[in-house]
């Protein structure tokens, strides 16, 4: 069947684990489709950790031979991947004894778990990503009641920055204990916008050679026209 030692040890070291890999994944991730639970997102999440927790003990149980592959060692392939050796002073994976001795060694399979275990691995990961994403979707969802659906904000984010400054100055939130990060992420929640680097920005503010209080400025301008108006009627 082989010509050499050599195309014997590439054949269960490297192609019949790459095929073998493959198979176990893509039937593991029928078998995850047909058992993720419809519940909540946590529990999908719980589902999801509980699995990649499997997945870790498995690679825990093998781990000597995980790091041999990893590290692409070659110095125990006359013995892992060539047929016949069984008779071995240490662990062998026990389905080798259920499969046809003339197609599998002592460690072909487990070199094909080794394969499914990355492929799952990020196959797991990136469904918990997903489902974490969608969980505090929710959860912004949940702290966004509907009334302020449609508010925005119209003026410049630099205006906004300004304003959020004086109000944390002042005093007027917390006594001026809030934590100008926790407004900004409050402001940009309400108002459906990013501030991205406001430091940056209150830095420009200050920067400004003239009029370094525009926004407030213009606000307090704004008001006493409105009261005058009013006062008018």
């Amino acid at each position: 069947m082989f010509r050499n030692q050599e195309d014997e040890i590439y054949f269960f070291k490297e192609v019949k684990p790459f095929i073998i890999g493959r198979i176990n994944f893509f039937s593991q991730v029928k078998q995850f489709t047909c058992e993720k639970p419809n519940a909540g997102i946590r529990k999908q999440m719980d589902f999801v950790c509980a699995l990649i927790d499997k997945l870790e003990q498995q690679k825990i149980r093998n781990l000597e031979f995980f790091q041999y592959t990893k590290y692409s060692s070659t110095s125990l392939d006359h013995i892992y991947f060539v047929r016949g050796k069984d008779k071995l002073e240490f662990p062998v994976d026990s389905l080798h004894y259920c499969t046809d001795p003339e197609f599998s060694t002592s460690h072909d399979n487990l070199a094909a778990q080794v394969i499914s275990y990355d492929l799952l691995s990020n196959y797991y990961q990136f469904e918990l990503k997903s489902l974490r994403i969608q969980n505090e979707n929710i959860a912004v969802k949940e702290i966004s009641p509907a009334i302020l659906n449609g508010l925005s904000w119209t003026a410049s984010k630099t205006d906004l920055v300004e304003l959020l400054y004086a109000l944390h100055s002042s005093g007027a939130i917390r006594n001026g204990q809030a934590e100008l990060s926790k407004m900004a992420e409050v402001c940009a929640t309400l108002f459906d916008l990013k501030l991205n680097n406001f430091y940056k920005t209150y830095a420009e503010i200050k920067n400004r050679e003239k009029d370094t209080t525009k926004f407030l400025d213009q606000l307090k301008t704004s008001l006493e026209k409105r009261i005058d108006l009013d006062n008018a009627k």
